[in-house]
């Protein structure tokens, strides 16, 4: 698997894992009312975008674009209707702005410091 597949994956998994954890924490209801998703899950998310950004510098915005993008399959799997689903990816496109922000900084960092080196 090249290394771009394996952040691909790893982006991917944890933005599931996240949104299921916090579902299953929340017991079911709509996570995006319970302060865990903002407080742990979403946080997370940008850790995650903001980590994979520096050990995958080269057009870093795209790993926090994956860990929330992953979380709409989520959604749908367990249950939430399609009614919403175009306001639902475009809250978690917005929602991933900054994580790409960071991400992007973190990967300009990185480039920076290997092209010192």
């Amino acid at each position: 698997m090249t290394s771009d597949m394996t952040a691909y994956a790893t982006a991917f998994l944890t933005g599931a894992i996240l949104w299921s954890l916090a579902t299953i924490a929340a017991g079911g209801r709509e996570i995006w009312d319970v302060g865990l998703y903002w407080t742990v899950a979403y946080p997370a998310a940008l850790l995650t975008g903001g980590g994979l950004a520096a050990l995958y510098p080269e057009r870093p915005w795209r790993w926090p674009l994956v860990v929330m993008l992953a979380q709409m399959p989520v959604m749908i799997a367990m249950g939430s209707g399609l009614g919403l689903f175009p306001l639902g990816l475009a809250l978690l496109a917005i929602l991933s702005l900054p994580g790409m922000a960071i991400a992007v900084l973190i990967g300009a960092w990185r480039r920076r410091t290997n092209s010192l080196s």
